[in-house]
């Protein structure tokens, strides 16, 4: 028989925990093997339990789920997954808690909640499943300190390459790798089209984020929005984010319409249309996450004759959506996080899309 799951639930109020113990005791695979109502509780309970991953409630009185995260991580790595509630300090307090180390969110619902609990309870077991796969180990070492804005890297040869497209795909762990490869990019690079699975609102805020932090200008799309230097578009959560070509330059549609692969925005949809109207002077990059989404639409791309990249199995969180790439044919080779800022310039200086 398959070894169990094994759950600690962290939230303030004691009936959110026996609604989330109850909702997660559903699935078989799961057992909850016990409950903390704040993070200095969890702190003892995760030594004596050795959960396997952890459900953390972002908004806590004593220490957010922000705190305990950037103090957990470093010290004892484990999956987990935040539940938010959908205030604007909700949103942010999540990103936040994917930055230091959170592998996913669910979103507490506000309206119908009969309805809406069933459905968020769905999606955390179905995400506690895939936290339990996920590849944390390297926040051990890791200083999870964001300075304003990260070191660039060197002014290479760009100047030619202003017709050129750099299309990024990612979902679990990929708000990490977002970060660590855009922060990287000098003002000068060509424009930069991301896809990232993320509802509809957080879209924007990690836009903004990263526009902090970050030489290039980073915005959520909008239809009509010019690709260019030094401007990275974030597809907007719940629209399908397209390239497509207008006269002498690059431009974005937002639409909405029904997921593709399970998502929308999809990164399938972006490539193909990378595909079809960039084709050989496009990069493809695919970052983790679970799944297969982009898969297709990179494999579409190369054989337009772009050259793409996928994140290599031991710097993904989940080595999902690169590894089917890779396998598809999609990707020329892998790459660790770590190198890919380095390559995708060196790709670029070298001329060799």
């Amino acid at each position: 028989m398959p070894k169990k799951i094994r759950v600690l639930v962290i939230d303030d109020s004691a009936l959110v925990r026996q609604i989330l113990s109850q909702g997660l005791s559903l699935d078989p695979s799961i057992e909850v093997v016990g409950t903390a109502g704040d993070p200095y509780i969890a702190r003892d309970k995760i030594v004596n339990l050795r959960p396997d991953v952890l459900t953390l409630d972002v908004e806590m009185p004593r220490m957010d789920g922000v705190d305990f995260l950037r103090r957990l991580m470093p010290q004892y790595p484990l999956p987990v997954v935040m539940v938010s509630s959908l205030t604007q300090k909700g949103k942010q307090i999540t990103l936040d808690s994917l930055d230091a180390g959170a592998v996913d969110f669910v979103s507490k619902p506000t309206s119908d909640i009969a309805r809406g609990l069933k459905e968020m309870l769905s999606e955390l077991r179905a995400k506690i499943k895939l936290a339990s796969t996920a590849n944390v180990s390297h926040w051990k070492t890791a200083r999870n300190v964001v300075p304003s804005r990260l070191k660039t890297l060197g002014k290479k040869a760009l100047a030619e390459s202003t017709d050129k497209v750099i299309a990024i795909g990612a979902s679990t762990g990929g708000t990490e790798a977002i970060r660590k490869i855009i922060a990287q990019f000098p003002a000068t690079m060509p424009g930069v089209v991301i896809v990232q699975h993320m509802p509809a609102g957080f879209t924007r805020l990690f836009a903004e984020r990263l526009n902090q932090l970050c030489a290039m200008e980073v915005k959520e799309a909008a239809s009509g929005d010019r690709i260019m230097p030094g401007r990275v578009l974030i597809g907007p959560g719940g629209f399908h984010m397209k390239v497509v070509r207008s006269g002498g330059f690059y431009q974005v549609r937002c639409e909405s319409g029904e997921p593709v692969k399970g998502h929308c925005p999809s990164v399938d949809v972006m490539m193909h249309s990378v595909a079809q109207h960039v084709g050989a002077n496009a990069i493809g990059v695919m970052l983790t996450g679970m799944g297969s989404d982009g898969a297709e639409g990179m494999r579409a791309m190369r054989e337009a004759g772009a050259h793409n990249l996928a994140q290599d199995q031991a710097s993904s969180v989940v080595f999902g959506m690169p590894k089917v790439a890779y396998e598809l044919g999609g990707a020329h080779s892998l790459v660790p996080l770590d190198s890919m800022a380095t390559r995708i310039v060196d790709l670029l200086s070298e001329r060799r899309i």
